[in-house]
């Protein structure tokens, strides 16, 4: 089995093939350090249908670093697609990176599963809706057995539900063995399905921001992982914030004007814990939606209910949407920063760190703003849960021995990941469970789960406030101290919705991920 491939082994393979396939500096391109923050290309639906074309690309930057991207032929890259609940994407990949026939090969499929080509190799790709709440069935948005090699093409059909939530999501790579790589070296973009405007009236009007946080491998290493050097380096909409001086990036803002920005922490390993500092004073940021719902908006008035906060902690994959308060006249110094992460003994370095300087301006700046309400909020696919019978209770954990890293059903056997073996855990369509998620390790995990989201219940014995039970799709499990019992999360689980089939569930810690922190859950039919 291809497992955890390292970066050297991804930079030995493409390092030498890449200029052949690279077009210079239209494959990927990157900003320098210090850049201004500008936002993604956007592309819109039509009709009711987005059709794009993208092709899958590589390239070594000249610091030696494999990049990978997604861009249009015409040179589009990581574009925002826009679209509406019921609407559809049609996406045409491509596979540009040069074959990889030497090295290690794994069979990820048969004839019944088979999703594209049947074997994975170091050069594939594959494409997960992240947060959409599609069907897993192939050309959808499966991502078990979908497989497209070097030289090949593969077309996604991803349906948005009518009642898919307005927010957030994102697109990535999810080729199991190398999505670390993938992810750091850039191929990510969001997408936005649009009328968040009526489901929470405070951002009608507002500049709307679109950033996307991704990291990369370090730039200037070299020294003991230790003290303020982080295990990677992160960038902002591509723009490096290198270690060890952190030269910032700049968002420019006019004076006097609230901004409602749409983070995506796109890092593979990376947590953030994000602040917005106004000449050292932390402001309130007005929370209008996590991982793609907006707060508050399950309660069965769809209505969003804004939630207070002065510092957002964003797992790698979470997705945050907030309100940022205007820079007046009086700011002299404006900062977007990450905190410092405690994430156990055993966990990568995450250091605080600044982001991006906010420079004022008199001048508009050139966002596109939320419109006007268009009408009241639509049903939407996870409301009153709360009050729904549970039809089941689970108890995971996760547990690590060496370098093997898994994701386990209490009363199973530890197992890694291998795409050919069952599900882990069997369901119907319609139920809702509770899960307990325990942390059997001393570093944190990021628990995600495809094709639904969850409602946070509880953390360790203890009812989160209502502010803090929200509906997300990737949620941080504390780590454990290695004397005190296993600390835990409490979730419901809704698969009320339309989604049968196979799909996965794991840490998005993407280093886990590849080495094995992953199953399947398989969701059966009501007809069935």
């Amino acid at each position: 089995m291809i497992h955890a491939i390292k970066w050297f082994a991804i930079v030995a393979l493409f390092g030498i093939c890449a200029p052949g396939a690279a077009l210079g500096a239209e494959v990927c391109p990157r900003p320098g350090p210090a850049s201004d923050v500008l936002p993604p290309p956007d592309l819109y639906s039509s009709g009711g249908i987005l059709k794009v074309e993208l092709q899958y690309l590589t390239k070594v930057d000249l610091a030696g670093r494999t990049l990978f991207c997604f861009q249009t032929p015409a040179g589009v890259e990581s574009p925002t697609l826009h679209v509406w609940p019921g609407d559809t994407i049609k996406i045409h990949l491509t596979n540009k990176l040069p074959p990889v026939t030497t090295g290690p090969g794994e069979t990820v499929a048969n004839n019944k599963n088979r999703c594209g080509d049947a074997v994975m190799r170091l050069s594939s790709v594959n494409m997960h809706f992240h947060g959409v709440n599609a069907s897993p069935k192939c050309h959808s948005d499966e991502s078990i057995h979908t497989i497209v090699n070097s030289g090949q093409s593969f077309d996604y059909n991803i349906k948005i539900p009518a009642n898919e939530p307005p927010g957030l999501y994102w697109y990535h790579p999810h080729v199991h063995g190398i999505s670390s790589p993938s992810l750091q070296g850039g191929a990510s973009g969001v997408i936005i399905v649009e009328g968040i405007e009526n489901v929470q009236p405070a951002v009608v009007g507002l500049p709307q921001r679109v950033i996307i946080i991704r990291d990369q491998p370090l730039l200037n290493s070299g020294a003991p992982d230790e003290g303020p050097m982080p295990n990677w380096d992160i960038n902002i909409n591509y723009v490096p914030v290198p270690f060890p001086a952190f030269p910032t990036a700049k968002i420019r803002m006019q004076h006097g004007v609230k901004e409602f920005w749409r983070v995506a922490n796109a890092g593979a390993n990376t947590i953030l814990d994000l602040r917005v500092i106004y000449d050292r004073e932390p402001q309130t940021l007005q929370i209008v939606a996590w991982d793609g719902v907006a707060t508050g908006s399950q309660n069965g008035r769809r209505q969003g209910v804004l939630v207070n906060q002065k510092h957002i902690l964003l797992p790698p994959s979470g997705r945050v949407e907030f309100i940022v308060p205007a820079v007046n006249q009086g700011v002299a110094q404006a900062y977007f920063v990450t905190r410092k992460i405690d994430g156990g003994p055993s966990s990568d370095t995450n250091p605080a760190r600044p982001i991006a300087q906010m420079i004022a301006t008199d001048s508009p700046v050139k966002l596109p703003r939320l419109p006007q309400r268009s009408g009241p909020p639509k049903p939407q696919r996870f409301e009153d849960v709360t009050d729904a019978m549970v039809t089941g209770k689970r108890t995971l954990y996760f547990y690590e021995e060496g370098n093997d890293f898994y994701i386990v059903v209490d009363g199973q056997t530890p197992k890694l990941f291998d795409p050919n073996d069952p599900p882990s855990i069997v369901t119907r369509e319609g139920a809702v469970e509770d899960w307990i998620v325990q942390n059997r390790t001393t570093e944190v995990h990021e628990f995600h789960i495809h094709q639904i989201h969850f409602k946070v219940l509880e953390e360790n014995g203890k009812t989160l406030p209502k502010a803090e039970r929200q509906w997300r799709d990737t949620y941080q499990i504390p780590y454990w101290d290695a004397k005190s019992k296993y600390p835990y999360v409490k979730m419901r689980m809704d698969f009320r919705g339309a989604v049968v089939g196979d799909f996965l569930y794991h840490c998005h810690i993407l280093d886990h991920e590849d080495f094995g922190m992953m199953a399947i859950i398989r969701v059966k039919s009501e007809k069935n």
